[in-house]
């Protein structure tokens, strides 16, 4: 297998707060050459395509360029609105050589060699792999065109007066159904397919409302499979992602060294 890994890095992190969240410290190291370094290490990498923001391409160069340039990356510009627009410019760069395409989010850094093993080695005889982690909660079906406040005051003429200044609202959300979470699953990165197949898939419909890329492969009828996640591999999408972030790289153990007879 050669493959070649997508990086999208063109969202505005607007969840993450103040400052840019690709450029958080992590370990010593910006976050997304965290992200990087996972994959430029690995032998079936033939190359990484980073997606960059393209109305701040100059800014997101001087931010990352010398980390970008060490590690050979190829560098495009994303989509302006949503992630599919990134993915799909990001498809126009993949290199000739390669017979794969692995999509990884940028804020994902914690991908363990072990989980990527799972993922390659079962990319090698499927067209769409996807890791997931399994839903450990008790599982809820909601209806969420029936909210009712349950908050305090129900007073009109206090309410017409003051409005909603000063009231605790609660928003309760009628539940349909308890469902069985066995057959459901969260869906982690790097998500890797065919080359063909992830080209085709991109190019044939209309993307508007996709999520990941795995949804894409699914309108062109194929359906992916799913391979063992790691809970650890988590997406900082929050100050608070990157406080735990900092807490698993402590507690992690050292990787394993890699069996050179198996590569």
């Amino acid at each position: 297998m050669k493959l070649s890994v997508i990086i999208p890095a063109a969202g505005a992190s607007t969840r993450f707060g103040s400052g840019d969240k690709l450029s958080a410290d992590l370990g010593g190291r910006p976050l997304l050459l965290r992200t990087i370094e996972i994959f430029s290490r690995r032998q079936e990498v033939v190359q990484i395509i980073v997606a960059g923001p393209p109305d701040a391409m100059d800014a997101f160069k001087d931010r990352f360029g010398a980390g970008l340039g060490f590690h050979g990356i190829t560098l495009v510009a994303g989509g302006r609105e949503d992630r599919w627009e990134t993915v799909r410019n990001a498809l126009e760069a993949v290199e000739d050589s390669a017979t794969h395409v692995a999509v990884h989010d940028a804020a994902r850094p914690l991908v363990s060699d072990e989980m990527l093993d799972r993922i390659f080695m079962a990319s090698e005889r499927l067209d769409a792999v996807v890791p997931v982690v399994a839903v450990s909660s008790t599982l809820k079906e909601i209806d969420p065109s029936s909210p009712i406040d349950v908050g305090e005051g129900d007073d009109e003429l206090v309410d017409g007066i003051l409005g909603d200044a000063g009231r605790f609202a609660v928003e309760a959300t009628p539940i349909k159904a308890t469902v069985d979470r066995s057959r459901y699953a969260m869906a982690q990165t790097p998500q890797v397919f065919k080359r063909e197949l992830i080209m085709r898939a991109y190019a044939s419909q209309d993307l508007r409302g996709v999520t990941d890329d795995s949804q894409v492969v699914e309108g062109c009828g194929v359906s992916p499979h799913a391979v063992q996640g790691d809970p650890a591999n988590i997406k900082i999408t929050t100050v608070d992602d990157l406080r735990l972030a900092h807490s698993l790289m402590k507690s992690a153990p050292p990787s394993k060294p890699k069996d050179p007879l198996l590569g």
